[in-house]
């Protein structure tokens, strides 16, 4: 499928999984979606926090369908899932914003990790979730954020076993990629991050490490959903983790040489 003909079967319903493995030459997309009061505390928030927060697109009051991102591009139909978040607490698990009243909400698009795993596979490094059809695991660390306004919270991360050799393949190639937060953040031992057991992520799914295998993390973009929930806002929709906005950017225009 190109990212388009995906776009229209989240729209009509008809996908509804983790987008990790799909699509895999064109980059993927986090939202945060907050009211214009806060817009401008969030931007810098992400500006303080570019390995959490590579900014791809920032929308208008309002503005719901954003080409900037691909052909018609609907904020409100386009994601397979979506998170609403009242006074900081998750209250909603949706399919669809398009009862969503609100006229002064302002759409963030953030780079997303999934976006480099076509070429992680293509230099034959194996991710285990993929192969197992499972969303990538994300934890909370014990690395505080940049604060801004009221957004602060802890960095979270996303982790992929691989062997050794592969992990200094992968660092080579995500670092050329800072957009969808470049290189990893973390190498091997979790507790340094404050992470106690592998085996119970904070979002997504456990994935299972061989003993041949370490553990390696990268900067996520459900960074700002742990952000929101110590702002404590009225209001903020976020994508549901794992459930991205896949964009029609192809990875290599983001290549950083």
């Amino acid at each position: 499928m190109t990212p388009f003909e995906l776009r229209k079967k989240v729209r009509a319903g008809e996908f509804r999984l983790p987008t990790a493995g799909y699509c895999g030459e064109f980059a993927q997309a986090n939202l945060v979606i907050v009211a214009k009061a806060y817009a401008d505390a969030f931007l810098r928030f992400c500006l303080l926090n570019p390995r959490a927060c590579p900014l791809l697109s920032v929308g208008q009051p309002g503005q719901w369908v954003m080409e900037a991102l691909g052909q018609d591009v609907d904020i409100r139909t386009d994601v397979p899932g979506y998170y609403i978040y009242r006074d900081g607490e998750l209250a909603e698990d949706l399919s669809s914003l398009a009862g969503l009243a609100e006229a002064d909400l302002v759409v963030f698009a953030i780079g997303c990790s999934f976006s480099f795993e076509q070429m992680l596979l293509q230099a034959n490094i194996r991710l285990r979730h993929i192969e197992q059809k499972k969303n990538v695991a994300m934890y909370r660390t014990n690395i505080a954020n940049q604060p801004a306004g009221p957004f602060g919270g802890n960095l979270v991360v996303s982790m992929r076993p691989m062997k050794a050799s592969d992990a200094i393949k992968a660092v080579q190639i995500t670092s050329r990629f800072p957009a969808v937060h470049g290189a990893p953040i973390h190498i091997g031992e979790p507790l340094q991050i404050g992470i106690a057991d592998l085996q119970k992520p904070d979002f997504g799914d456990a994935i299972s490490i061989n003993a041949d295998e370490i553990p390696v993390f990268w900067a996520c973009g459900v960074t700002p959903q742990d952000a929101i929930r110590s702002a404590r806002l009225p209001l903020v929709v976020t994508h549901k983790p794992g459930h991205m906005l896949v964009t029609d950017i192809p990875n290599s225009t983001l290549a950083v040489f």
